[in-house]
């Protein structure tokens, strides 16, 4: 056995970290147009003003893309590009520029996976309060609906949200991303409550507006929980960290079951409804049937994870990782056994078809004297991680896909241009393209369905 004959392999960005034109062919600005224009919000300066001219570039980009083997592309769509107030008015050059888009990739062979909200928000939508707003709810659900009922004659598969734990715990609470604000608690939980009222809103909408059949998911984040030993104390243990509520009410938006729960269960986590009962709003049951719409698949980004054992007081136990834990060039630790627990877990929960959304490593990469870009610990980092999610596959988890993080070096938010997770090098003094080493190895797994990890 090993992955299934159909798997989904694919590579990831998102619009504004690639695409530039930041206020060419009547597009609007977005949080974080105003955000990057602030002394000091983001390494050296850098803005997505330019980014890596995707905009202007896609038709090269795909190419590259065919010449990887992507069976896949996992994009997102600028908010403002297509509403530059977010409702209203429709800038018909945004349109065009999507539908060139998907349509190169279709030429290609190449499937779009559309993500419809990946912390862009609008500016103007902003200004009239953003998602603390109750009437976000439909903002989003009438722009996804139009997003739907434009491009689902040829676009079948889309995301409803990005990583809500980071635009909400970022943007909202500790204030490193935009729009920058550390919000009363109280009004993180009710933004959150709106993020997932808007998403359920939208997947009603898309699928009235569908031209045909298409399948819609939802893509959050979290760290992974993986047990010390494979016994059934320490499984438990592993379970009961990564659904369990955290604490720390600096770090709370990072809950994974807080953000899935009601989006795939209906109801939040008892637990949490306890631990921050002094910062929640009012929670009606229709709200809960709204956000639990049926989903057809379940995105996950998946970096890394705690290691967890039962203690002996029947309590789990997040232990110190051992000195010297090798970590990618964000410090960020390697921890290849997130791939195979994160999903088997999240599928015993929720019972839908997991697809690994982002999954990368930021790493020092250079052009080297041979003109090439090597980058060994990147091709060495997928390996350990796909074998993991391969082993996934092998014992049951329904496991259909997987994106690479990223299809190329991008703005990464805060950190600008000091961080690369591509497969393709970008220049960003000429907007050269170099394929790394890793893109053509990940082009070998591909072809031989995962077969080649070594």
């Amino acid at each position: 056995m090993s992955f299934p004959k159909d798997f989904v392999w694919g590579a990831a960005t998102a619009a504004y970290q690639v695409e530039g034109a930041a206020y060419e062919d009547g597009k609007g600005w977005n949080i974080w147009d105003v955000f990057c224009k602030e002394k000091g919000r983001v390494y050296d300066g850098h803005t997505g003003d330019v980014a890596c001219d995707h905009y202007h570039r896609f038709r090269e980009d795909v190419a590259l893309m065919k010449e990887l083997g992507l069976k896949a592309y996992r994009l997102s769509i600028s908010w403002s590009r297509l509403f530059p107030d977010g409702t209203g008015k429709v800038n018909e050059a945004g349109v065009r520029f999507y539908r060139e888009l998907t349509d190169a990739l279709l030429e290609a062979g190449i499937e779009p996976y559309i993500t419809l909200y990946h912390w862009d928000l609008p500016y103007a939508l902003y200004q009239r309060g953003g998602w603390l707003n109750r009437e976000s709810v439909e903002w989003f659900a009438d722009y996804a609906a139009f997003v739907v009922k434009t491009f689902s004659d040829k676009v079948t598969n889309y995301f409803t949200f990005n990583e809500p734990q980071c635009f909400i715990g970022h943007g909202f609470q500790l204030g490193v991303h935009a729009p920058g604000i550390k919000a009363p608690l109280r009004d993180t939980f009710l933004m959150a409550h709106h993020v997932m009222m808007a998403h359920g809103m939208a997947v009603k909408k898309m699928r009235e507006a569908a031209r045909q059949d298409i399948y819609i998911g939802y893509a959050p984040t979290g760290s992974m929980a993986i047990p010390e030993t494979e016994r059934p104390e320490d499984i438990q243990a592993a379970r009961m960290i990564m659904f369990g509520m955290n604490p720390d009410l600096d770090r709370w938006a990072w809950n994974i079951s807080w953000w899935s729960d009601p989006v795939l269960l209906g109801q939040y986590p008892e637990e949490g409804l306890k631990l921050y009962r002094d910062y929640l709003p009012e929670i009606r049951k229709e709200d809960l049937q709204l956000m639990a719409q049926p989903l057809d698949l379940y995105g996950q980004n998946i970096y890394n994870g705690l290691p967890v054992r039962m203690g002996e007081d029947g309590k789990p136990q997040i232990l110190k990782r051992y000195d010297g834990f090798p970590k990618n060039g964000l410090g960020w630790p390697v921890t290849p056994e997130a791939l195979y627990w994160g999903p088997r877990f999240l599928y015993e929960r929720y019972q839908l078809p997991i697809y690994i959304t982002e999954n990368g490593m930021g790493c020092h990469d250079a052009i080297s004297l041979d003109g090439k870009v090597h980058d060994p610990n990147r091709i060495d980092f997928t390996a350990r991680y796909l074998r993991e999610l391969k082993r996934a596959c092998e014992d049951g988890t329904d496991v259909q896909g997987y994106f690479h993080w990223s299809l190329m070096d991008n703005f990464e938010w805060h950190s600008g241009y000091a961080d690369r997770f591509g497969l393709i090098y970008v220049d960003y003094r000429n907007q050269q393209r170099i394929i790394k080493d890793s893109g053509y190895w990940y082009r070998s797994v591909i072809e031989t369905n995962g077969e080649n990890l070594s």
